[in-house]
């Protein structure tokens, strides 16, 4: 397909609808902040490049022509396009419009994330959240690899590339079925806590969290890992069937399942959700960031 080329300018198309609205090119040129002959130059020269008159003119007035009329329907609509493409892309470079992935740990789920997503959906209802749910270990990947904008992970270590921001810090706590010898404590020994069958997390795809709940056991007897998992609701429902004990975010006392109990672990062993974005991350991520650490 072949197209002619077009050597018209959005600022001629600006002189001629000034000219069509006042009907009156002395007027239409103060408008404009200009003089009469430059904008009567403009005009002549549009209507050769377009073939028409748009314009019927006489020493008393001035008139759209037919071809004029279609002309002005088709350049107020360019000029407003123009406009509001102009403004789209400067929204976008502030990060008030576009597309969100956000990549997020179950944990996360329960407090900060639905306060943090309405808090960013009330001040940028233009732009399209997609939320993600994965493990630490596959959100560091996807952001690495461009499939994820934001990531919000648990105890995160250092990553070339990526920039960490830091959004709460809670103690971790030891989860048990209510009916297990240890429920009764008022707090809970990690060494008395080894001794029994534990349900945790896969090291691959949470790292970091796994790291910080093995330093909470460290000199204490060999774990009995009898079950990994990957989300919180999964850990939970083992802990439930009684398959073993677990050890979760405090956090996990908003969304316990009946016959599940929680209990402090003395130390008080401390994990952090972190909020991630890549070195060269756009406006609407930090933005994203700032509503999560405002919540």
């Amino acid at each position: 397909m072949h197209y002619e080329r077009v050597g018209m300018e959005l600022r001629q198309l600006k002189y001629f609808l000034a000219v069509a609205e006042e009907l009156n090119f002395a007027r239409a040129a103060e408008r404009l902040h200009m003089t009469q002959p430059p904008l009567t130059v403009a005009i002549r020269k549009l209507e050769e490049e377009l073939g028409v008159k748009v314009f019927e003119r006489t020493t008393r007035r001035v008139q759209l022509t037919e071809a004029g009329e279609r002309f002005r329907e088709r350049a107020e609509k360019i000029v407003l396009d123009v406009a509001a493409a102009k403004q789209d892309a400067a929204d976008a470079s502030d990060g008030r419009v576009g597309r969100l992935r956000v990549g997020f740990v179950s944990s996360a789920s329960y407090a900060l994330l639905p306060h943090g997503v309405r808090q960013f959906r009330a001040d940028h209802p233009r732009v399209e959240l997609e939320l993600v749910p994965a493990a630490s270990g596959e959100q560091v990947e996807a952001l690495l690899e461009g499939r994820l904008d934001v990531g919000i992970l648990r105890d995160p270590e250092r990553v070339p590339g990526l920039e960490l921001t830091p959004l709460v810090q809670e103690s971790l706590v030891a989860v048990l079925p209510a009916d297990h010898p240890l429920a009764a404590s008022r707090e809970i020994a990690p060494a008395e806590l080894a001794r029994f069958p534990l349900v945790l997390f896969s090291y691959p795809l949470m790292p970091g969290y796994v790291g910080r709940v093995l330093e909470a056991f460290e000199g204490g007897p060999r774990l009995n890992v009898v079950q990994q998992a990957v989300h919180q609701e999964t850990v939970l429902g083992l802990v439930a069937a009684g398959v073993g004990c677990s050890v979760l975010p405090a956090s996990v006392g908003d969304a316990l399942l009946p016959g599940v109990v929680v209990r402090p672990l003395s130390g008080a062993p401390l994990t952090r959700l972190v909020a991630a974005r890549g070195a060269k991350g756009s406006a609407l991520g930090l933005r994203f960031i700032e509503a999560l650490t405002a919540s």
